[in-house]
């Protein structure tokens, strides 16, 4: 494998088929509203349980990208459950009232261990993207953001990124492509050097949020994924 593949999934069942699929990640959600909340902790034990690829929940309990001080003593909390129920990292982001990657609450939250994490598409949302990429690699331990180039998605969002991608340095190495992600998107962001990748319905027959992830759709997204970036080494 040459790429990296992560599927979102809601509860063990998704866990199970992402990883026969060839998955190397799961993005953990308690629900998909507002585009993903947290599980409870109880949830990622049944996960952790029935797979050995890595899990990543979810650090979000409300919509928007904006946080506060008595939610902010709350998701560290979270955080440290996740932790101890054999999460591998989480994935975060939060925006300050300006528009801004918020460093403080940033600090706050991945201060409590030392773990990898992803920083979500609330890079999507920033007044200035440009001005996130100059604030995001510099979080300790962040390795991957998790962007569509666009608010809108990967469709409106792709040009976007392949300019991300080849114009700011080490963004290619950080970009998780996802928000939209479609199977004709992959040669061109492999091409600007883009390594992982990031699916949720399309893991799923029929792209329904009610169906289970499918091993064999998975699959192969990780033939494509793997073909491509090996192709554009």
């Amino acid at each position: 494998m040459s790429g990296l593949l992560e599927v979102i999934a809601l509860h063990e069942n998704d866990a199970k088929r992402a990883e026969e699929g060839g998955a190397d990640r799961i993005e953990l959600c308690g629900t998909l509203d507002f585009h993903g909340l947290s599980p409870e902790p109880a949830r990622l034990e049944k996960v952790r349980r029935a797979t050995t690829i890595q899990i990543r929940p979810m650090v979000r309990l409300r919509e928007g990208f904006g946080t506060d001080g008595g939610e902010v003593t709350r998701l560290r909390g979270l955080i440290s459950a996740y932790l101890d129920a054999g999460a591998d990292g989480v994935v975060l982001g939060f925006l300050n009232g300006h528009g801004d990657v918020d460093t403080e609450v940033v600090h706050a939250l991945v201060d409590v261990g030392d773990f990898p994490w992803t920083f979500h598409r609330a890079i999507d949302h920033a007044l200035d993207a440009r001005r996130a990429w100059q604030v995001i690699p510099s979080l300790p331990r962040v390795d991957q953001v998790l962007t569509a180039g666009s608010a809108r998605g990967l469709d409106k969002g792709l040009d976007d990124l392949l300019h991300t991608a080849r114009e700011i340095p080490g963004a290619a190495e950080l970009i998780m492509a996802g928000g939209g992600l479609e199977a004709e998107h992959v040669p061109w962001l492999a091409r600007a050097g883009v390594r992982s990748f990031h699916i949720g319905r399309k893991a799923r027959p029929g792209g329904s949020w009610k169906a289970w992830v499918d091993a064999e759709l998975v699959a192969s997204w990780r033939d494509l994924v793997d073909a491509e970036v090996a192709h554009h080494r």
